[in-house]
């Protein structure tokens, strides 16, 4: 399961989606007691915090209240409907889970995945997990006053899975039933072995059923949706602006699981045109908070008047969660990107170390898998053993080389080109059928090897345009070298949304946020449905049997050590599959922000994650 929120850089929104789309599933293993009704659950074990507890061990419970922040979005949004896969929504409703439209369980950020009480009071499951039951509290309210219902919760959750985002459509269908098993209780049952389904049910968001009875949920839209969240809409810019404002009257303010969350009063999304303009917003004192996704920048140009005088400090935001995959992905639904050797020989071409050096003076940290940075990682060029071959055996004659031997990425070199890279993939595109003829690259019938390279001009997740558009030039002339020519595009936020959700693309960007508990949203990020099924993550277009066994196996493990054997070895598919060209990763995020806006000092290990800027942080005396 995963979760993102990058206030000051919509860039940010492609991962950030992803990143989200994680937050809400995740692999869950047995609880370690008979089924009896719990204050919370564990992906496997118990909750780390014990009933009666009095807040988060992130949040600070005695932070000020009131005041108000201001953060940037790049792009625009035409829809306040983040649940439909319509429209261009406005993106923090979908980053910040729960501030409208709250769920049954609250995530812990400081655990790999734990669920505690939120509109749920108590949450009950068999020791298989076959079955799920909910306990709704009965105070639970909407923001116009009205009770939050089983029925409200059941008209929620079926609709999302049938009119839904698709990120909801795979598990409502491994549901047999829902039925309304008391005044206050909901049991939902399952048809399929997957020991997650029991935490999944707990993370989708409950609307209002009489606001949208009787309309078309799946169509995009700017009505106010009511929730029962701590926030409410209290102004609408269209493609400008977005301001929440903290409902006095929360239902949900004296619980232990809200103590020092939610401190300001107002809530503003300031929304600009590209980064450039975004930053100098910041500078000149419209804008609270900056995210400095540039290590060089952050280094070296971070000593404007606003700092040295001490009105903006700086705060470097530690975690301990995957680093994802970040980088250009290939289409495999273009023939030209279905064969392995094609897309290593690509690979081949990408000078990581040249482009590091250039753009960040070398400080980034290369993607190497995507659970790099973590224990769920595989280990680079090392082969597979014990329970990890166990798993990828069966498929050992359909995996590409490296799967199991044991695959690395190229190093690249500090010279501009690297000729010792660029003989292994002139090599291996002629065993694919490609060859120069008179300085171009074709193939038997004269075809020439085109593509475009698609960008957004609002950036991604921890990228911004402009040095996407760097590093796609100097791939660019790299490529000259093998013959190729590829056009580099640049489009705006709808229209770029538009065509990755059709899978209209050669190759692009890609941000896909993971977190320490993978589960069914890998069948949304990897799954053969999403070769065609339009609005899924598989922008690689990937249909790999392997790959969904290995989810399978992560979501029915009953131990500790199978759990990370199957993640090992999905890992494994993913990286040697050869699908993404990966770029670098920070191990902290860099955070500019006002002197009087505060923190926790105690930071949750997923650290700049959704859930923690701006929901646990707070205006020093209230003030604005």
């Amino acid at each position: 399961m995963r979760i993102f929120n990058f206030p000051n850089d919509s860039a940010i929104k492609p991962a950030l989606l992803a990143a989200f789309c994680t937050l809400v599933t995740v692999a869950a293993m047995p609880l370690t007691s008979a089924a009896d009704p719990a204050h919370g659950i564990a992906m496997y074990g118990e909750p780390a915090l014990p009933e009666g507890f009095t807040h988060l061990p992130y949040a600070n419970p005695d932070a000020a209240k009131g005041g108000s922040i201001r953060l940037p979005e790049s792009g625009s949004f035409d829809s306040l409907k983040p649940w439909v896969l319509k429209g261009n929504p406005a993106f923090p409703l979908l980053t910040m889970p729960g501030v409208l439209a709250e769920t049954l369980m609250l995530r812990s950020l400081d655990e790999p995945f734990t669920l505690y009480g939120l509109l749920a009071e108590t949450v009950e499951t068999d020791p298989d997990r076959t079955w799920v039951e909910f306990a709704l509290r009965p105070e639970a309210r909407f923001s116009d006053g009205s009770p939050v219902t089983v029925e409200d919760v059941m008209w929620s959750y079926e609709t999302l899975g049938t009119q839904g985002h698709p990120r909801y459509r795979a598990a409502w269908g491994k549901v047999a039933k829902m039925e309304q098993t008391g005044p206050h209780k909901i049991r939902i049952t399952f048809n399929t072995p997957d020991r997650e389904l029991a935490l999944l049910m707990g993370m989708r968001p409950v609307l209002k059923k009489a606001q949208w009875e009787g309309k078309d949920f799946a169509q995009s839209g700017l009505e106010v949706p009511i929730g029962s969240g701590p926030y409410v809409i209290e102004k609408v810019d269209p493609g400008r602006s977005l301001t929440l404002r903290k409902n006095p009257d929360w239902w949900g303010k004296d619980l232990p699981v809200n103590q020092g969350l939610h401190n300001l009063d107002r809530i503003t999304y300031d929304y600009y045109g590209d980064a450039n303009a975004m930053f100098e917003a910041f500078k000149g004192g419209e804008l609270d908070v900056w995210r400095e996704l540039s290590p060089s920048r952050w280094e070296n140009e971070f000593d404007f008047p606003a700092v040295t005088s001490g009105q903006v400090v700086l705060s470097d935001i530690p975690n301990n969660r995957p680093t994802g995959i970040t980088g250009f992905v290939m289409n495999t639904r273009n023939p030209i990107f279905a064969d392995w050797r094609v897309r290593q020989a690509l690979i081949e071409a990408f000078n990581w170390q040249f482009i590091n050096n250039t753009l960040s003076g070398g400080k980034d940290q290369r993607i190497t898998s995507y659970f790099a940075n973590s224990d769920l990682g595989m280990t680079p060029g090392a082969p597979a053993e014990g329970r990890e071959l166990s798993l990828l055996q069966p498929f050992a004659a359909d995996l590409p080389p490296g799967t199991i031997e044991g695959y690395a990425l190229p190093e690249g070199t500090d010279r501009p080109l690297d000729r010792a890279a660029l003989k292994r993939a002139t090599k291996l595109l002629a065993e694919a059928g490609w060859t120069v003829r008179d300085g171009q690259l074709v193939n038997a019938e004269g075809k020439p090897f085109r593509f475009e390279i698609l960008l957004n001009l609002s950036g991604s997740a921890i990228t911004t345009a402009a040095e996407m558009r760097q590093m796609s030039e100097i791939y660019a002339q790299a490529l000259h070298s093998l013959g190729i020519s590829p056009v580099i595009t640049l489009l705006d936020s709808a229209q770029y949304t538009q065509r990755t959700n059709t899978y209209a693309f050669d190759m692009t960007w890609f941000d896909r946020a993971l977190s320490l508990s993978p589960g069914n949203e890998h069948l949304l990020y990897w799954g053969a449905n999403g070769v065609t099924e339009p609005g899924t993550r598989n922008l690689m277009g990937m249909n790999s049997p392997a790959a969904e066994a290995m989810i399978a196996a992560m979501l029915n493990s009953t131990s500790r050590e199978d759990y990370v054997a199957a993640v090992h070895a999905l890992d494994r598919v993913l990286t040697a599959g050869r699908y993404v060209i990966p770029v670098g990763f920070a191990p902290a995020s860099h955070l500019a922000h006002d002197k009087t806006l505060k923190f926790p000092a105690t930071t949750p290990i997923y650290g700049d994650y959704p859930g923690f800027l701006p929901e646990t942080w707070w205006r020093e005396g209230g003030a604005s």
